[in-house]
């Protein structure tokens, strides 16, 4: 999972130097960063990215305090004092020495047009719950692959970012050039501030990069806003494979939150030691379901994906503790499993890694190493278009992922096969929107805006728990009926075999096709074929009905007859106010209005039922 935030010219980058750079904690005063990264025991912070060569440096060389300051502090070449005292001493003034140094716009310009310059972002990246409960409490071997995971995953993600997305902008975004070299500074750290287990790394992304005239410009840092998603599900995609794979583990479906997208979690690991280690999110969790519930109030409807970010921010906001002093992690780790004892005892500490590949064992035997391309791309093109409507390729890009990560549960898939699902969703359900101009450059292809010509699933409702109301289904669990319904679609359209075995054409380059295939098939026969893998590969979440169930669904008469009761009482109550502010003005029209509005509401909502709150299982 990946979070994003800024790295301004203001405080902000004092607080990286200062404290991401020592652990999140709060370093002494007077202390150099070296020092007191030796003495808490942490390690230090690497370089890496393509740009490096370009400043002299190399990949996984040490970050000092210098350098920080001097790139995300001022703006200037990492080397900028030595750089500097060369110059002097050829005579150069000691001005122009310094504007030598300086990567690009100098921020003191930028600053005298009152703005705040942008020197970094701090991309964070961190794995799911259980492989962080996995590391914490597994042996050394165990601790050393998903150490060894999430650092292959972090470098196949920023190199996805080089290749893929990263550009510089000049002339106020006028003028674009491709940037496949990027300058960051990472800084591994172990545990969250309230000294729970929580790996994760802040990849500082400097906001200068260079063109290939040699000149630095500035990053287009809204392009990479707007690919943190699909970033985020290559990690997530990348690391669990990778751990799934070196220890023989599978992943499940966990609901975090009703009605949205579930995690895909390690099998075997047990919500109580998820919920042990998540200190932090529980506290989180508890504050968001308050201002959720609050949002609702006042919108009367469910957050959306933009507002859900919103909140969960501020809910960070409001819980978040102190720093700490930060420790080495040996103690932590020592501390850690005294913890786990202490609350689970010995066996479900000890045996933690053995559940887990039982399960996975388990989950392997029943789903096989296959991907049907004709499925995954209908499942893709139906959830995108179903919660977006309007969508990029980007966002294609991102569910073609989390449809290997739910579909093969963890096995390893073919490089390549996302981009592969991604373009056919889009040239076999996109219908592109964006027009070319005459005169004007052509979009390029992660520009282009798709719609997809399905039926635009209708909404249903779902019975409240806990005394809450009735909820309207989300987004993602009309986006979840309607790909299963196009899948069905699919698997029905299945007809008969050819008599006689045809030429067999070769197959999609990324494309997993079942064994033995005796002649050429289209794609409902193939989609049929392994009807059995994808039901067994399909999440529990939707199979046992907790998401996209029917029963779920508020369809029946007795459950609309309620959802009718619920919005007659509210519209009573709602005309009563109405009707007592209008009272002292029009005093004689309301005496004689109750009958009328009796007469009128009874016909209102003896329709109720068929009006859009969903048909009847009958019907």
């Amino acid at each position: 999972m990946i979070s994003v935030a800024k790295v301004q010219r203001r405080n902000a980058w004092r607080y990286y130097v200062r404290g991401v750079a020592f652990g999140d904690g709060r370093r002494p005063v007077g202390q150099t960063l070296k020092d007191a990264q030796e003495m808490a025991g942490l390690p230090p912070g690497r370089w890496l990215g393509r740009g490096l060569a370009a400043l002299g440096l190399t990949e996984g060389q040490v970050v000092t305090e210098r350098q920080m300051k001097l790139l995300f502090g001022e703006g200037r070449h990492p080397d900028a004092d030595r750089m500097e005292r060369e110059l002097l001493d050829d005579g150069v003034d000691r001005e122009t020495a310094r504007l030598a140094t300086v990567l690009g716009q100098p921020i003191e310009e930028i600053e005298r047009r009152k703005q705040t310059p942008l020197l970094a972002l701090d991309f964070v990246f961190r794995p799911q719950a259980s492989l962080v409960v996995l590391w914490a409490l597994g042996d050394d071997r165990t601790r050393r692959i998903i150490e060894r995971a999430h650092e292959r995953a972090v470098a196949t993600t920023l190199r996805w970012l080089e290749d893929e997305v990263a550009q510089t902008r000049w002339a106020s975004g006028r003028g674009r050039a491709k940037a496949p070299a990027l300058v960051v500074a990472a800084f591994r750290h172990n545990d969250n501030r309230n000294g729970f287990p929580l790996l994760h790394e802040h990849c500082l992304i400097a906001n200068r990069v260079q063109r290939p005239d040699g000149s630095w410009y500035a990053l287009d840092t809204v392009r990479l806003y707007k690919n943190v998603v699909a970033a985020d599900t290559l990690y997530t995609l990348e690391m669990t494979t990778e751990v799934c794979e070196e220890l023989g583990l599978a992943t499940v479906p966990r609901e975090v939150t009703p009605g949205l997208r579930p995690v895909m979690e390690i099998a075997g690991v047990d919500q109580e030691l998820i919920d042990w280690s998540s200190t932090r999110r529980r506290r989180i969790e508890d504050v968001l379901e308050g201002i959720t519930d609050d949002y609702v109030k006042k919108h009367g409807r469910l957050p959306g994906e933009r507002a859900r970010h919103g909140l969960a921010w501020w809910a960070a906001q409001e819980t978040r503790p102190d720093k700490k002093t930060p420790r080495p992690l040996d103690q932590l780790l020592a501390w850690w499993r005294v913890s786990a004892l202490l609350k689970f005892g010995h066996r479900m500490v000890d045996e933690l890694l053995q559940r887990c590949q039982a399960a996975g064992a388990a989950i392997r035997a029943r789903v096989r190493p296959w991907v049907d391309t004709a499925l995954a791309t209908v499942d893709v093109a139906a959830v995108v278009f179903t919660v977006r409507g309007i969508f990029y390729r980007r966002h294609v890009l991102a569910e073609a992922r989390r449809h290997l990560l739910e579909t093969l549960r963890g096995r390893a898939y073919v490089p390549g096969i996302d981009s592969h699902i991604a373009n056919r969703a889009l040239e076999r359900y996109g219908r592109q929107l964006t027009v070319p101009q005459k005169g004007r450059r052509p979009p390029a292809a992660d520009q282009l805006s798709y719609t997809a010509d399905f039926t635009w699933p209708t909404r249903w409702w779902i019975a409240g728990t806990d005394g809450k109301p009735p909820r309207e289904s989300t987004r993602y669990e009309r986006a979840r009926l309607a790909s299963l319904t196009l899948q069905n679609a699919i698997r029905d359209a299945l007809t008969a075999p050819p008599e006689a075995p045809a030429a067999t054409a070769s197959a999609a380059p990324h494309g997993v096709d079942h064994p033995g295939r005796a002649a050429a098939q289209t794609p409902a026969q193939r989609a049929a074929a392994i009807h059995a893998h994808q039901q067994a590969a399909m999440p529990q979440e939707y199979l046992e009905g907790r998401t996209t169930d029917p029963a779920t669904w508020m369809t029946s008469p007795q459950n609309l007859a309620r959802i009718a009761a619920f919005t007659r009482a509210a519209e009573a109550r709602s005309r009563t106010v109405e009707e007592q502010a209008d009272q002292p003005k029009h005093a004689h029209q309301a005496k004689q209005a109750p009958a009328a509005d009796a007469g009128s509401q009874q016909q209102h909502h003896t329709a109720q039922p068929d009006q859009g709150r969903g048909a009847s299982p009958d019907r």
